[in-house]
Order: C-alpha cells, then structure tokens, then sequence
C-alpha cells in the first residue's frame, strides 16, 4: 500500500483524557480511508492513540508507504511536527510526501509549510487526497487540484479553493475496519461500564460564534439522507453493538424536518439505540424533545458559553439567555439529561458577568457542565478581535492556540478561581437541591465557593 493516513494523538501523553477515559476513533481519518477504498485506493489507518511515536514511526517504517497523510488540530499540532521532521530526515522512512490537513491548517499555512510538509489540505479531505495522491503517484501537475497549498519557489502557493460536496450522500461510510475499534469499546466499558461510538450526520454549521472555527467544512449546513444514518446505525448495531452513539454534529436539531424524518426511520426499521447530541435552544421545542427521548435520546447538550446575555451578544450567539435556560428546564423535566459549555475570560467579562452565569447555572440546573478559559483560535473573529492585545505567545511549533494570552477585563488568576467558584457554588446548589443532601459535602463545597470569590476579588 502506497498511502498511510494517520494523527498523532496519544491517550498515554493526555493527563486530561487519562482522568476522564472516554476515547474516540478518528472519525475524519476513516471518513478519508472509507472514500479511498470506494475509488480503489489501498489505504492503510494507523490510529496512533493506544500506541506510542515510536509504535507509529515503526510502523511507517514497515510499510515504506510513498504518501503519509496526516491529520492535526490543536491538540495534536507538537506531536505531528516532530512526525513530520522525523519522517522527513530520517532515510529510513523513505521520504514519503507528506499531506497534512485538519482544522489547524487553514490559517496556518507558512508555518506547517515550513516545518517539512509537502502539501496541505485545505477544508474537507476526501476528494482533494484522493486527486492530491494519484498526482503524486502519475508525477502529474498539482497546480489544477482545488484545496491545496505548497511552496513553490520559497512562497506559499494556494489553489482555487474546493467546492464543497453539495451532496453528503456521495460518501461512503466511515471505514472503522482500518482500526481497532475493540480497544474503544473495551475502554469505555473498563472505566464506565458501558460503551460509546461516534456518529456524524451532518457538515458545517450555519451559526456565526465568534470564538467557533469554521476551518474545514465552513459556515454551511450539509445533511446526510436520514435513511442512510440509520442505516449506518443498524450496521454499528450489528457490527460492534455499542451501548450508546454520540452523535458529533454541532447543531444535531438545526432542521426539525430531518429529525422527524430520522424519527421515522428509526420507528420503520425498528432501532433502538441510546444516543447523547449537542444543539441550539432555540431549536428544541416540545414536540422535537418528545421524538428524541422515543428513538433513544438520553442527554443533550444545550449551548449557552454564558449565563450573561452582554456577553453572550459579544459572542455573536443569537441566542437570548433566558431560552437556553428554559430549553434545559423544559429537557430535564422529560427525564432527559442534560450539559451546557460555559466559557470564563471573554473579552469584556466582569465579576457582574461571572455571577450571573453562576446564577444561571444554578437556576437551569443542567445535569452536566464543563468550563473552559477563553481562547483565541487563529481565523475566528474572536482572534482578529483581540489580535493587538495579545500578551503572550509562545513559540509556535511548540505551543498552541490554547497557550495564547491576551490583555483581558482582570489578571489571569482571576479567571483560574472563577472557574472553581462557578464549579463549586453551583455543585453547592446542586447538592442542597437533593431529597437528602449530605451536610460534609455542602460544607466542602461552601467552603471552596467562599475561598475562590474571596481570591476572585483580590485578583481584580
């Protein structure tokens, strides 16, 4: 086989991940893999998240493959850099070319470019590998391949963009053959007693949040057949019998039109399957949440980033507060789990701000929530919009998005004890609000709240 696709993720490097234990397959890699084999291109995955640099660059090694092709986001982006360097000084790999795409690319060009790549790919993946590899293998002209970027002459060259598929019913489905889907389930079933594989549904997303990058499949909205989703349902059914499917969409109930005719799907070919999404408020109504909960849905992931409606427009959420609110209200009373995403740091964010998202939190009681520190990802308009307040930014190749700071309403430690006073507080409430709540943990949890807003305002 002349092609290996694979990322650089590893499970054994992730302290984040090693507490949590809820892996997933590369679902973009065999997406690719899938489109390959369908044009008759021998294609070898090497999933690199239970193994090691060293398992990875053996295995290249082994295979002598003339392409690499290599996905990276923010996470991965150290770790597919020294890949890269190895692949590309190290005789005994061959000299493969090398492809590189992911959301991290687009914005990135010069400086991925720079490290080594070849060539990258800009946006969806599968038709633009597909004609970037037979060029290479036939020695053929790049420069008539849409999506594409390379160095010609000691400057970047950018093709004609790609037009995206218009019809996602041109894909074939993801090839989870190519890896070992068992050590997923096992680890799932391990860590939480039972299992979870991923579905996608959908590409793009038509919502404008700033701080959101639209990078690969871009401000659009493409949707596979219903019929053809649960086709692939039943085969995952069949094939590894999950416990449950997290469906990665970004706005799984943006049409409601679909999602009755995926409702009727799964009552015509009789499927039952317990499935978790994300969406928008404003797209959930009664009737909606009612299909949902019949064909299986036990937990949905409400949006809001903020419980403070000025920061919420700053966002460019479109979203009034009290809705998000009500939509998680209105799920939890149809014994639908619940989470929502809070966002800490924002441009523009005071203490006023970090108290109404607490209160918010409380009031909506969600039956999960994560919080994250605000972070500017390059290409979003939340970067342009504090580009000139930037205060830290580390090198490059060594550091992420994530790293990069900027001047903000207070210091940073502010923001590291508003997460743990959000966090506390609100599991405070959450522990009072039970038919026997136990006294040592509300006191634990007081005691924190009061510990961190004290340090909060100090740090102002």
């Amino acid at each position: 086989m002349s092609i290996v696709l694979t990322h650089s993720y590893f499970l054994n490097e992730d302290d984040k991940e090693q507490k949590i234990m809820k892996p997933y397959a590369p679902l973009g890699l065999l997406y690719v893999s899938g489109y390959l084999n369908e044009k008759g291109i021998k294609n070898d995955v090497y999933d690199s998240t239970f193994y090691s640099s060293n398992a990875q660059l053996k295995f290249i090694e082994e295979k002598q493959p003339k392409v690499v092709a290599i996905y990276t986001n923010l996470m991965t982006k150290v770790n597919v850099i020294k890949l890269v360097k190895a692949l590309k000084t190290e005789a005994k790999y061959g000299f493969p070319k090398l492809i590189l795409g992911g959301p991290d690319v687009t914005y990135n060009l010069e400086n991925y470019l720079n490290t080594g790549i070849d060539f990258i790919v800009i946006g969806e993946g599968e038709q633009t590998t597909l004609e970037l590899y037979n060029a290479i293998i036939n020695n053929t002209n790049f420069s008539t391949i849409s999506g594409i970027a390379y160095l010609q002459n000691n400057a970047v060259f950018k093709t004609a963009p790609r037009v995206k598929m218009k019809s996602l019913l041109e894909l074939p489905l993801p090839n989870r053959e190519a890896i070992a889907i068992d050590k997923y389930l096992d680890t799932w079933k391990t860590h939480h007693g039972k299992s979870s594989m991923t579905v996608s549904t959908q590409r793009g997303c038509p919502y404008t949040c700033k701080w959101c990058s639209t990078a690969v499949y871009g401000q659009s909205y493409r949707r596979r057949p219903a019929k053809q989703v649960v086709q692939e349902l039943k085969l995952i059914q069949t094939k590894y019998n999950p416990d449950s499917i997290w469906f990665v969409d970004d706005v799984f109930t943006v049409s409601h039109k679909w999602i009755k005719e995926f409702y009727q799907e799964m009552i015509l070919q009789n499927i039952t399957i317990p499935f978790e999404c994300i969406t928008r408020a404003e797209r959930l109504n009664n009737e909606i949440l009612e299909l949902l909960k019949k064909i299986g849905c036990y937990r949905i992931w409400i949006g809001a980033e903020s419980g403070s409606q000025k920061i919420i427009d700053a966002m460019d959420r479109r979203v009034d507060v009290n809705v998000v609110k009500k939509a998680i209200q209105n799920t939890n009373k149809l014994g639908i789990e619940t989470g929502t995403f809070i966002m800490v740091g924002y441009p523009g964010e005071t203490l006023n701000d970090i108290k109404a998202t607490t209160t918010y939190l409380k009031e909506a009681n969600p039956t999960h929530f994560t919080i994250t520190k605000a972070y500017p990802i390059k290409g979003t308009a939340l970067y342009t919009e504090i580009e000139q307040k930037i205060t830290i930014k580390p090198d490059w190749e060594t550091s992420t998005d994530r790293d990069i700071d900027f001047t903000r309403t207070y210091k940073t430690k502010f923001y590291d004890y508003a997460i743990k006073y959000i966090v506390n507080e609100v599991n405070y409430s959450k522990e009072k609000l039970k038919t026997k709540p136990n006294l040592k943990a509300l006191f634990k949890l007081k005691t924190k709240a009061f510990a961190a807003f004290n340090i909060m305002k100090l740090s102002q």
